[in-house]
């Protein structure tokens, strides 16, 4: 688990309490990580990243990922992960902080009430042994699944069992239908591709939760969700899990999709996920480091809107 952010800034006099936006953003959105100066690491294993390499024009985030899944992977026991930031002044450094942890946010294993104790224990282990990780694609859905989840929470501090339920398993589906190969970009009728991929995953999703003792009122409302969540609707927790998983795609899967997909699928894909994305929560789209062709296509899905600056564009 990630617990821990340490920061070296390059200006003099060490690492100070700053508190432009980023700081305050990561403090409300992120508040299991600790920030600290490099000394007090403590019992952890620390991975050192440079800011300015993140920040450099052109970079592709996708290009850290399995220095920072991988290193979370050898975190043993109670030796949890720290990310260890330096290369830039603070206020650079509060923003590349901010767009680092939204990236990795699956690592942070965050929880509320709702989803503290042994039943969701028992289904995150149940959600975990579903995935082959042999497959590069089913661990590109596992981290996907775990940062959807992580988003509600960031979204809605106290969303429901059933919300965060339906977020971990909503595209539970594509373990058996795209384990190998991804098709949805050969499928003539888009929207009807995904209403039924959510359709077969609700009801998968539903046994799954059956077999682990989950009330009948918490799996239909996971199954409701699930079944919907392809289509933007009024209900709230549907709106929630709708702006969740746009944004996980954005700040996670975007990069690897462009670098599968063909063009045309990209735009397609880009447009489809920013309809489903609701207008509150577009601003964060400035909050998170895109490669440069994600960021392209949705300039030109955005047309005459442009994304907010951001420190890193003007670095």
């Amino acid at each position: 688990m990630l617990r821990q952010l340490l920061l070296s800034e390059t200006e003099a006099g060490g690492t100070k309490t700053v508190t432009n936006g980023a700081f305050l953003l990561l403090a409300e959105e992120f508040p299991t990580i600790a920030v600290q100066p490099p000394a007090q690491g403590g019992n952890t294993h620390v991975l050192k990243l440079d800011a300015q390499e993140w920040r450099a024009p052109g970079f592709d985030p996708f290009t850290w990922d399995e220095r920072v899944f991988g290193a979370a992977g050898e975190c043993r026991g109670g030796n949890c992960l720290a990310v260890h930031l330096t290369g830039a002044p603070r206020e650079a450094l509060g923003t590349t902080a901010l767009e680092v942890l939204t990236r990795y946010q699956g690592l942070v294993g965050r929880r509320n009430a709702a989803s503290e104790g042994p039943l969701f224990d028992a289904i995150l282990a149940r959600h975990l042994a579903l995935h082959d990780f042999s497959k590069p694609l089913v661990v590109a859905d596992y981290r996907h699944a775990l940062d959807c989840w992580q988003w509600v929470l960031r979204l809605a501090p106290r969303a429901d069992l059933a919300l965060q339920v339906a977020a971990l398993f909503h595209d539970v589906e594509r373990l058996l239908s795209e384990p190998d190969l991804r098709v949805e970009h050969h499928a003539s009728d888009y929207q009807s591709f995904k209403d039924a991929h959510a359709a077969r995953g609700a009801d998968l999703a539903c046994t799954l939760l059956t077999d682990l003792g989950v009330d009948e009122a918490t799996r239909e409302r996971v199954r409701w969700l699930i079944s919907r969540h392809e289509q933007p609707e009024s209900d709230v927790g549907l709106t929630l899990l709708n702006d969740a998983d746009a944004l996980s795609f954005f700040s996670l899967n975007a990069s690897g999709f462009v670098r599968y997909f063909p063009l045309e699928h990209q735009r397609r894909k880009v447009n489809y996920t920013l309809k489903r994305l609701s207008a509150p929560q577009r601003w964060r789209l400035a909050r998170v480091r895109f490669a440069p062709q994600v960021r392209r296509l949705l300039e030109e899905a955005l047309g005459a809107i442009t994304l907010p600056s951001t420190p890193q564009e003007s670095a």
